[in-house]
């Protein structure tokens, strides 16, 4: 199971290390290409956005030919895409190959989770997903240093080689190091008919949709944080990119060491309680720091130390969402794993788009969006998840 986790985890952090070592460049983007605060943040939600249209292409196709030739294309997509931010002459054209970047990066996230779903269910996929998570946690905790430290010796343009290179040896581990686990005979062909009628499955499927969106809205929090949190800690607290790149790494830290416990914890309360359980603390802390806020009481400690707690709690919620929301959707883990992805990308996009009109450089804005992905996921949880409809605890 190491083994596998390992690579999958490797595979699966190109598409956040896309993000996180970008994000301390972000303010000299805005100067460099003279672009606006929201122009910059756009090209993260263009990325989000092909991040989750393409996913509904993966998982399908995998489905029909197998796992690793779509794992090939997407990886072959996203070196383009970032050959193109390399020479991108304006935030336009850096904005399209970011979305050139997303449309590949895609598939490093859907065809994990079907792996996952073609080796393990229960516990033990809760389990390798965690450990999954635990590799990719290299990502927020040390990309963001690295761009930082690379932006001291060049410029951001530099990143995107730095991309071009993580997708070249992600494609060598794909060819050399990764099993084919989905067999020829359990291999579905893709039309139009099969496409719809697993949609409608998956659509019509309460726990399916319910599991879906309570992971979308954490997700969303976490790229509003992404979009914003660059601006906030270096224009509202005067951090340096390191200094930023330090902090985001401490708010990671809490939601990847949580998801090492999802396992461990759904094996003794069940695996629906803990989402119950995790996204009420998220809710809570969310909203508790959204009240500090408003009384003008954060400053960059309660700012870092309660989206440590946030951020914990979506760790246990997460990994566990992804496992149940697959668990009886074997037979298309594919679609499931991509119209999954999707949803939960669209809606990070979403989000980060509505509140860029209200975002002022402070951190109130922000926290205002995180609480409110925490009212929302806490809403579904409540009013979805019934535990009679989940399979139970293996």
């Amino acid at each position: 199971m190491f083994r596998v986790a390992l690579i999958l985890g490797l595979m699966s952090a190109v598409g956040p290390f896309a993000i996180d070592m970008y994000l301390p460049a972000l303010p000299r983007i805005a100067q460099d290409l003279n672009a606006s605060v929201a122009a910059v943040q756009g090209t993260i939600t263009a990325f989000f956005l092909a991040f989750g249209l393409s996913q509904l292409i993966y998982g399908p196709w995998s489905d029909q030919v197998g796992r690793k030739l779509p794992i090939y294309a997407g990886l072959a997509i996203f070196v383009f895409g970032s050959l193109g931010c390399l020479w991108a002459p304006t935030i336009g054209w850096l904005t399209a190959f970011r979305f050139v970047q997303g449309l590949g990066a895609a598939v490093v996230m859907v065809l994990p989770r079907a792996i996952v779903r073609d080796l393990y269910t229960g516990n033990d996929g809760t389990r390798l997903m965690a450990m999954i998570m635990l590799v990719i946690s290299v990502s927020p905790m040390l990309a963001p240093l690295a761009g930082s430290l690379l932006l001291l010796v060049t410029e951001w343009r530099a990143l995107f080689a730095v991309f071009v290179v993580a997708a070249g040896a992600s494609l060598a581990m794909a060819r050399f190091a990764l099993p084919e686990t989905l067999p020829q005979d359990q291999r579905v062909k893709v039309n139009g008919a099969n496409l719809l009628r697993g949609c409608k499955t998956l659509l019509t499927d309460r726990g399916f949709m319910a599991l879906t969106l309570v992971g979308a809205f954490g997700m969303a929090s976490f790229f509003v944080f992404i979009a914003s949190g660059s601006f906030v800690y270096t224009g509202q607290f005067g951090l340096s990119p390191i200094g930023f790149s330090i902090a985001f790494a401490i708010n990671a830290v809490g939601f990847f060491g949580a998801s090492q416990m999802a396992a461990p914890i759904g094996e003794r309360l069940g695996m629906v309680r803990v989402v119950r359980l995790a996204v009420l603390g998220f809710a809570g802390t969310t909203l508790f720091l959204l009240a500090l806020g408003l009384a003008g009481l954060v400053n960059l400690y309660v700012l870092v130390g309660l989206l440590f707690c946030a951020n914990a709690f979506l760790g246990l919620v997460i990994p566990t969402t992804m496992v149940l929301a697959l668990e009886e959707h074997g037979e298309i883990a594919g679609l499931a794993s991509s119209l999954g992805g999707m949803l939960q990308m669209l809606t990070g996009g979403l989000m980060v788009t509505l509140v860029g009109p209200f975002f002022d450089g402070t951190a109130l804005p922000m926290v205002a969006a995180i609480a409110l992905c925490g009212v929302l996921a806490l809403g579904v949880s409540v009013s979805m998840i019934r535990p009679q409809r989940m399979p139970a605890p293996s």
